[in-house]
């Protein structure tokens, strides 16, 4: 396998990544800002796939809007990159400090609306099949200021508007939620995975809205986030995914995909190539604030390598002889199998024998197999 990226691969980057200038709670920010253009050639040299934008990005060094676009759309043309997924800038300005779609303000809520339709539209006009919704200020510091039964009501109603919008426009366009539990807001409505995939439920028009997970978000929440992504694939959800690294539930650290949990990683990895999820492979981290912007692009390079290399050693470890006799010895193709057989009776079930000891006797032996995938991305193997 070539450790060299290509548009195959379909990785993609936000320019909000590779463009951040590093600004942190407590210092300013390191680096120059990023104009989009050069981002769209430099992340095309070194094999990227698509780009990915809120509306404000694209004006980091034009402010004008038709002008930024147009020079968007021209590296675009110039390069082959594609966008594959788009969202709205819906955090930053003092505006949503009370959040959104579900600000205490009903103008706010209003005017937020007519953020995202306007969006919307330069995203179908991009060719943008995912339509991302973080909602990063969507939330509270306290108790007492929100009802969130009512709050809950508001962000439904404005997924609902916004999905009606997509489907009159007839823009090809699905949408998917961004699960996060805090920061910057003390907490965050729909914090997990979970939380998600039951508010989707609710929704008028629930077909077409889905997940974009991130790794370091359910992590930061403490979760499994190779079991997260499993769920949103067994229900059809899995819209979109943001990878990068995380050490556990620190602050919301964006590290180079790999460069926190390498062994969750490297499960994650092997579920994306074998588990049927055909998405963009799209990279929502941040160059560390120490790096200056040269080393921009030796991290975004870093994120693509190391994707490329617990792919081929994913793809190892299921060819080994020995990973295939420790999946028999653990019986986990048994679990394939159904429960119960098809047309198979009550009677049938009930009468069966079982010794009740001799099964609770019987080891699983994933010890073994965990250590062969241990083995496999140490290289050893």
């Amino acid at each position: 396998m070539s450790l060299t990226p290509t548009p195959a691969d379909r990785f993609s980057f936000g320019l909000w990544t590779v463009g951040w200038q590093a600004r942190d709670p407590f210092g300013d920010a390191t680096r120059a800002p990023l104009d989009p253009v050069e981002t769209v050639h430099k992340l095309a040299e070194l094999g990227a796939w698509g780009v990915t934008f809120h509306d404000d990005d694209l004006l980091a060094v034009e402010p004008d809007r038709d002008k930024a676009v147009a020079a968007f759309r021209k590296a675009l043309d110039a390069t082959g990159m594609v966008v594959p997924m788009a969202t709205t800038n819906l955090f930053t300005h003092p505006v949503f400090k009370d959040g959104a779609f579900t600000s205490n303000d009903r103008d706010i809520r209003r005017y937020a609306l007519r953020k995202v339709m306007r969006n919307l539209d330069l995203a179908a006009e991009l060719g943008a099949s995912t339509y991302v919704f973080w909602g990063g200020r969507e939330g509270a510091e306290t108790d007492a200021a929100k009802d969130v039964r009512v709050a809950l009501d508001r962000f439904r109603e404005g997924i609902d508007y916004l999905a009606g919008y997509v489907k009159d426009r007839g823009y090809q366009i699905r949408f998917a939620l961004e699960p996060k539990p805090n920061e910057p807001r003390g907490d965050i409505l729909l914090p997990t995975i979970g939380h998600a995939l039951g508010f989707i439920s609710t929704l008028e028009h629930h077909e077409m809205v889905g997940l974009n997970p991130e790794v370091g978000h359910e992590q930061m929440a403490g979760m499994n986030f190779v079991h997260g992504i499993a769920q949103a694939l067994w229900q059809g959800k899995l819209f979109h995914i943001d990878l990068n690294g995380q050490h556990g539930p620190k602050y919301d650290q964006d590290l180079v995909f790999g460069h926190g949990d390498v062994k969750s990683a490297f499960f994650l990895v092997d579920l994306l190539e074998h588990g049927g999820y055909e998405g963009p492979r799209h990279f929502d981290y941040k160059p560390t604030r120490t790096e200056d912007a040269a080393d921009v692009w030796v991290s975004a390079a870093a994120n693509m390598r190391t994707y490329l290399l617990l792919k081929e050693r994913a793809k190892a470890f299921r060819a080994d002889p020995d990973v295939q006799e420790a999946i028999r010895a653990s019986r986990i193709d048994e679990l394939a199998v159904p429960t119960v057989a098809p047309g198979e009776s009550y009677e049938s079930l009930r009468s069966e024998e079982f010794d009740l000891d001799a099964a609770a006797a019987r080891g699983y032996h994933y010890t073994r197999l965990d250590q062969l995938a241990i083995e496999h991305l140490m290289g050893a193997r």
